[in-house]
């Protein structure tokens, strides 16, 4: 349509494992998802770290990264994202510096600095390191510091990596990621799929602050929305009801893997649990394409964001690819 066709549309995905799927079949899908997007014209396909969920398969996000970006041929390919206090600077700037040799000018790195998982894996994850004063400016300054050629006379170098062109993107669920992408100047991605309550606010902040960089001259932003699109509203809602169960099952802590809409339990939730449920999923687009076409249309006038990526879990793979190909058709 044309009121977007200025808005580039991506997919985030988490490798999600479903009932009755092994993790080598999870991977295959990943893959097949991957091609199938690309050839939709989606702009790039970011894989997410996440460890100890035994229904989420991103845990080695640099390796899945690789595997999907050889798989492909010119989608951009990257992290939604690294969470970096998981990880030593040096090493990242190795692996994606790795990745960009490999598939150059397709990878991204995007970068965060929530743990991805639990406290005591997260504690295991950076060495038993006490990270309550941890500084993530000062860890992204060093990380392009080894990704510049300036570092060549450094007595450390990360090698692969000096001079690869890996752009950097901050990725957050608060305000305080929008003031610091806002002053590096870098491009702001948005988990509005789990965590919408203060999307509006940091846009808004990150717009308003934004400070022209060598990496960008003016603001960037990446929406993270839930999608599940199918040819009738009714459809999409049920379609959906895996996603909520997934949801749920977040909230009451019991991880398992993504199940068929005919399997949910979501009438057992309590009034407390829906009201979670119902804050941690506002910014979800479930319909067909034109009551998408609306509810799109309104969000991106409210919003004026750049780039719309979209988590789509549905448990049946065709009806995931046709969310994806409606999608495309909305925004193509």
């Amino acid at each position: 349509m044309e009121k977007f066709k200025n808005i580039k549309y991506s997919v985030l995905d988490l490798a999600y494992v479903r009932e009755g799927e092994s993790q080598n079949e999870t991977f295959k899908n990943t893959l097949a998802n991957a091609k199938f997007v690309e050839d939709l014209g989606y702009s790039r396909y970011w894989l997410s770290e996440h460890h100890n969920m035994p229904n989420v398969l991103s845990a080695a996000t640099s390796i899945l990264i690789g595997y999907v970006a050889g798989g492909t041929s010119k989608i951009k390919v990257g992290s939604g994202g690294v969470m970096l206090p998981n990880h030593t600077t040096l090493s990242i700037a190795e692996q994606f510096g790795t990745l960009d040799a490999l598939y150059p000018d397709r990878i991204d790195l995007g970068l965060g600095r929530a743990p991805g998982t639990d406290q005591l894996t997260a504690s295991i994850l950076r060495r038993g390191e006490n990270f309550m004063h941890y500084n993530f400016e000062d860890e992204i300054n060093k990380l392009q510091q080894y990704f510049s050629l300036e570092n060549n006379t450094s007595k450390v170098r990360a090698i692969p990596g000096e001079g690869a062109n890996v752009p950097l993107y901050i990725l957050g669920s608060s305000t305080d990621s929008a003031f610091l992408a806002a002053k590096l100047g870098l491009p702001y991605a948005f988990a509005g799929h789990f965590a919408p309550q203060q999307f509006y606010n940091a846009v808004e902040i990150y717009r308003s602050h934004f400070k022209p960089s060598v990496y960008l001259d003016k603001p960037y932003t990446i929406a993270c929305v839930n999608v599940i699109a199918a040819d009738t509203d009714e459809e999409a809602h049920y379609l959906s009801m895996s996603m909520f169960q997934s949801f749920l099952n977040i909230i009451i802590d019991k991880r398992q893997a993504v199940v068929p809409p005919e399997k949910t339990e979501l009438e057992v939730a309590s009034p407390e649990q829906k009201y979670m449920l119902k804050g941690m999923t506002a910014l979800s687009f479930i319909g067909c394409k034109n009551t998408l076409a609306q509810s799109f249309s309104d969000f991106i006038e409210e919003s004026k964001v750049n780039e719309i990526m979209v988590s789509t879990n549905i448990f049946d793979q065709k009806a995931k690819r046709k969310s994806y190909q409606i999608l495309s058709d909305l925004f193509r």
